[in-house]
């Protein structure tokens, strides 16, 4: 399987609005990052997305993608779920209801802000076309075994997710000792990684280098990052198992 970043800014995005600083002034494409959101592409072709943030047209028209199959949430956070409307593209040109996964009270938030698209498929296609999954243990997506990794976004209970030997853990302030366990032999792990300083909601650099080196992936991607963070002084600064996400990127697992 593929997987591609769509985005792998925090909720901000880089360059933020009127910033003048170092990073969102930078001519280094690696320095431009829309919202935090990845694409897997099977060995079918077929497409899952984790998460569908406030970029995700602009994020399908700049990864050539033409079709989604299947949504995984992490959480309903606006920057992760705000870009759902824009599924109704994908549910034209396939002329099928998408399924979206993720907790119980994930969906039920989606039914409350975003009913209208929760719906059968009929003749009438201006609308998104989705079906609501609450997920609580491993399931399976086109085929695809999911398991579901428990982790804390503050106060919030959210989930990352493995698939295969790859896992992708966004707004993290700590994994439990349970979910570590379920993250051990993997090959690819994409960590959340805010900024420098300590956040209340997500760990910073020190604490996202920590967990990379308890988890021991062969190749760590760091994720969810500020404008604090530019992309060639952070790069110098790391492990050489440890990377820096951008946009695009493309990694096989």
């Amino acid at each position: 399987m593929q997987l591609t970043m769509l985005g792998v800014g925090s909720s901000a995005g880089t360059p933020v609005v009127a910033c003048q600083c170092a990073t969102c002034l930078s001519d280094n494409p690696k320095n431009k990052r829309l919202r935090c959101s990845a694409a897997i592409t099977t060995d079918n072709g077929e497409v899952i997305l984790i998460d569908t943030g406030p970029d995700l047209r602009a994020q399908a028209l700049s990864a050539g993608l033409h079709r989604v199959d299947a949504v995984l949430y992490t959480h309903t956070h606006a920057d992760h779920l705000h870009g759902i409307d824009d599924l109704r593209a994908f549910c034209q040109i396939q002329k099928k209801q998408i399924p979206l996964h993720g907790k119980p009270d994930a969906m039920q938030h989606i039914q409350q802000k975003f009913g209208y698209a929760i719906r059968e498929a009929g003749d009438f296609w201006e609308m998104p076309v989705l079906s609501l999954n609450p997920i609580s243990s491993a399931f399976e997506v086109l085929g695809v075994k999911v398991t579901p990794i428990h982790v804390k976004h503050g106060h919030s209970d959210i989930l990352g997710y493995r698939i295969g030997n790859m896992a992708y853990l966004t707004d993290v302030s700590n994994i439990p000792d349970d979910s570590l366990i379920l993250l051990d032999g993997l090959d690819v792990l994409m960590l959340d990684c805010l900024r420098y300083k300590p956040h209340p909601t997500h760990i910073n650099v020190e604490q996202s280098l920590a967990y990379a080196g308890l988890i021991n992936a062969r190749s760590t991607y760091l994720i969810h990052m500020t404008h604090e963070l530019e992309y060639e002084k952070l790069s110098a600064e790391l492990p050489k198992n440890i990377h820096v996400a951008y946009d695009g990127l493309k990694l096989i697992f």
